[in-house]
């Protein structure tokens, strides 16, 4: 709590400065708490007596302290800062704000002042205050580096990137062994899209401080997202080994794990993570928690601390954001979709031809990119939205600004907890309605989304308990899929690595999809069929070597694994028909993998689970008409896939019974999704109406 620039020199006193200074908070607490009871009178021992009580996180009797202090002091600048800094601590930032700037009327152009001054207006989320007053501190105090990096935050929440770093960098120049500042430069570079440099930055800092588990697990983030996946997992392994309640680290080693195909110690750390869920421990990524195999029960805990995360971050910046008059009655709905996927990406695929045919239904229809690109998918989504918003790069604030703006009567989020997600601008309450859809297969546990829309599949109604939203059921499958692809003859069978004759199984889900227990299905399936082989998608890393190894300790050949390269969409789609049956995952499915592969010809079967992730592709055989594809259990899975496998007439059959049911079933009847669709959306009612009717009836068609 740096509130002021001058030292102390009276000798009790010093020493309990020296004891605050070196980290001794619980012994300056000691030492003051003895030095006021022989000398009450002392404003001096109180304030430093507050400023332990605040370091022990005892807030209230902090402000106890700093209270007296200032009602004996009321002329210590020191005291008063000391007081506006418990205020922030203790959430009462209206009355921390306006102390403050009594203070600073008393003595313009404080540093100290300005700069505790600028901390509560960041507390309180008005960001262009506190840059104008850490800017200004800067007068009175050019080289301070607190105040320098103070203003770095507030220019980054602003999204001023560029103003950020140079302060940061002034910062580092006067204290070039600051770690804030260090942690802080790595998250500017990372908002420029710089992630190489932030790597750099993040292993500097860990040089500096090589005990502390943050700049490790920030630099894991910084690889994760050059795609530099095992030097990523190593550097979340560190992190955790630093600090063991760092969780936040621990669910991204978990699932970066998972994604390399490294099983190695994966129940022990799963365990761990699972039991923080139980305990409500912080920053638990929801995505990621996904495809731990814990219940929907567990994941509605992990949405909901995530949610009460980003509620306490922006809940105080609500009440900033302008909303304009409704709509008029009886004009088209007004609904927006927000995501970063708007292109070449799964929900770019996957909604393109729905937008087209929302298009001609009566309402209107906003698309919110906040991703860029171009390409075929995003140039249709533009012209089939009668407003595209580029929001590319927009801070949560100004993104919803923008939605608030558009006046929407719904807004659909496409992208829940996954990465890129919008949840803090979500979290500001830029539309009266606001609804889950697609891309997140979970709840969100997040009190500002007020449905999600599901179907009765993925959704039963005995598991409603377990989301944090109302159900809305479409009457067909939740997911809908771009029926104007063409899928083209694949190339041969040598072209693509396969034998010439043999059984192709497949499974081209990603590798944290990919779990030790499918794995061994899979394996299970190969013994018992010789002449098969499974064509699985590359993964990063060591991932194919992993998974090789694994089908080696498992009496598997490893030559029968098959590696698919990633490729272009087009390319990847024509490779299903060499495959005659696709083995899914659990408990996270295939999803657009699946729809991809019933949209090429290809069967998909499923083992379904208890949770919305684990049950898509169910959904999507069940409104096929195959739900003989839909295993019981383990066993039956295994039954199945052997007896398709080892049957040529069977698979043969299977696949004109495929091909009858994509044409009739409706699964991919765009124009009565659409319709299905603007339906639903017209019958949710605003949170808290009791004559809402969303809860139709779902049937499978």
């Amino acid at each position: 709590m740096n509130a002021s620039f001058s030292p102390v020199t009276n000798d009790p006193l010093s020493a309990i400065a020296d004891r605050l200074e070196a980290g001794d908070a619980a012994g300056a607490e000691a030492q003051a708490a003895a030095l006021r009871a022989a000398q009450p009178d002392s404003a001096e021992a109180a304030r430093l007596h507050g400023i332990a009580l605040l370091q022990l996180g005892r807030p209230g009797e902090a402000l106890a302290a700093l209270e007296y202090a200032v009602e004996r002091a009321p002329a210590s600048v020191a005291a008063q800062c000391n007081l506006g800094s418990v205020r922030i601590a203790a959430g009462r930032l209206d009355e921390a704000i306006e102390g403050l700037r009594v203070v600073l009327r008393q003595n313009p152009g404080h540093a100290a002042v300005l700069m505790t001054l600028g901390n509560a207006l960041m507390a309180a989320g008005r960001y262009v205050e506190a840059q104008r007053s850490f800017a200004t501190a800067t007068y009175g105090a050019p080289r301070h580096p607190s105040i320098l990096i103070n203003l770095a935050a507030a220019e980054l929440k602003l999204g001023h990137h560029a103003e950020a770093e140079a302060c940061i960098r002034d910062a580092i120049s006067v204290d070039s062994r600051n770690l804030a500042a260090y942690l802080l430069y790595g998250d500017v570079l990372i908002g420029q899209g710089r992630h190489r440099e932030a790597a750099t930055v993040y292993a500097h800092a860990q040089k500096l401080a090589p005990e502390a588990a943050a700049p490790a697990y920030q630099r894991g983030l910084a690889l994760d997202a050059l795609g530099e996946l095992e030097d990523a997992a190593a550097a979340y392994g560190e992190a955790v080994a630093r600090d063991p309640q760092l969780y936040p680290a621990l669910s991204q080693w978990v699932f970066a794990k998972r994604r390399l195909c490294d099983w190695d110690d994966l129940d022990r750390l799963s365990a761990r993570l699972v039991q923080g869920v139980r305990d409500g421990a912080d920053g638990i990524t929801p995505f990621a928690f996904l495809a731990e195999d814990a219940g929907a029960d567990l994941q509605l805990r992990c949405a909901r601390r995530f949610a009460d995360g980003v509620e306490a971050e922006v809940g105080v910046r609500r009440a900033y954001l302008e909303r304009p008059e409704r709509s008029a009655p009886n004009t088209p709905l007004r609904v927006g979709f927000v995501s970063n996927g708007f292109g070449e990406h799964p929900t770019g695929l996957l909604t393109v031809a729905l937008f087209e045919a929302l298009a001609s239904r009566p309402i209107e229809v906003h698309l919110f990119a906040t991703g860029g690109g171009d390409g075929p998918i995003r140039r249709r989504l533009r012209a089939a939205a009668h407003r595209w918003h580029d929001v590319a790069g927009a801070t949560p604030d100004a993104l919803a600004q923008t939605i608030a703006a558009a006046g929407l009567d719904r807004l659909v989020d496409l992208r829940g907890w996954g990465e890129g997600g919008s949840g803090e601008a979500l979290a500001l309450r830029p539309a009266p309605v606001q609804i889950g859809w697609l891309a997140y297969p979970g709840t969100s546990g997040a009190p500002w989304i007020d449905y999600v829309i599901a179907d009765a599949v993925v959704v039963p109604e005995a598991a409603q308990a377990s989301f944090s939203e109302r159900v809305a059921y479409l009457p067909r499958c939740f997911q809908p899929s771009d029926t104007a692809r063409r899928v083209a003859a694949p190339p041969d069978r040598a072209a693509c690595g396969l034998p010439e004759t043999d059984v192709v199984l497949a499974c081209f889900n990603n590798g944290y999809k990919l779990n030790p227990a499918s794995f061994a299905r899979m394996l299970t399936v190969l013994r018992d069929v010789p002449d098969a082989v499974l064509w699985l998608l590359s993964g990063p890393g060591l991932a194919d070597a992993r998974l090789r190894e694994a089908a080696r300790a498992g009496g598997v050949d490893p030559a029968r694994l098959i590696f698919l390269p990633r490729l272009p969409h087009a390319d990847y789609l024509t490779r299903f028909g060499h495959v005659d049956l696709f083995l899914d995952t659990a408990p996270y499915n295939a999803h657009t993998t699946a729809s991809d592969a019933i949209w090429a010809g290809c069967p998909v079967l499923t083992l379904p689970g208890d949770t919305f992730a684990s049950r898509v592709a169910a959904s999507l055989n069940t409104h096929l008409g195959l739900t003989d594809l839909i295993a019981a259990d383990e066993a039956d899975f295994v039954r199945k896939a052997v007896a398709i496998a080892s049957d040529p007439a069977a698979r043969a059959a299977l696949h004109t019974e495929l091909a009858h049911r994509r044409e009739s079933s409706g699964l991919f009847d765009m124009d009565a999704f659409a319709d299905d669709f603007v339906r639903v959306l017209t019958d949710l009612t605003p949170p808290g109406d009791a004559t809402s009717t969303l809860r139709q009836e779902a049937s499978a068609s």
